[in-house]
């Protein structure tokens, strides 16, 4: 089955104990906005992608600049399924609101 617009989910906890983890969570955490990236909370970011062999794209691109030590992961899901992401606690983000499921947002 073929998917359009996809949502590429990285989760990752990493180490913040030493200098080297505290340096290298922060080049991670630049390489993920670098390459399009949005924080959805805490350790989790995801981006839009048209469909699942495009993520191959990013997974490439993040894996020149993983950590020592943590745990990585990347989730593509649907875009039916992202919006269908049911909230317990809080809400959407100003982000999440304005931009939605389109790919493209004039501000």
């Amino acid at each position: 089955m073929k998917y359009q617009n996809m949502r590429l989910l990285c989760m990752f906890d990493l180490p913040m104990e030493t200098t080297v983890d505290k340096r290298q969570y922060r080049i991670f955490r630049k390489e993920l906005i670098r390459n399009g990236f949005v924080m959805l909370q805490y350790s989790v970011y995801y981006r839009t992608i048209p469909n699942r062999s495009a993520g191959k794209k990013y997974k490439n691109a993040l894996q020149k600049f993983l950590p020592n030590n943590g745990e990585i992961r990347l989730l593509a899901v649907s875009e039916k399924q992202f919006d269908d992401m049911q909230i317990l606690v809080g809400q959407k983000s100003h982000q999440e609101i304005l931009v939605g499921n389109k790919k493209l947002v004039a501000i």
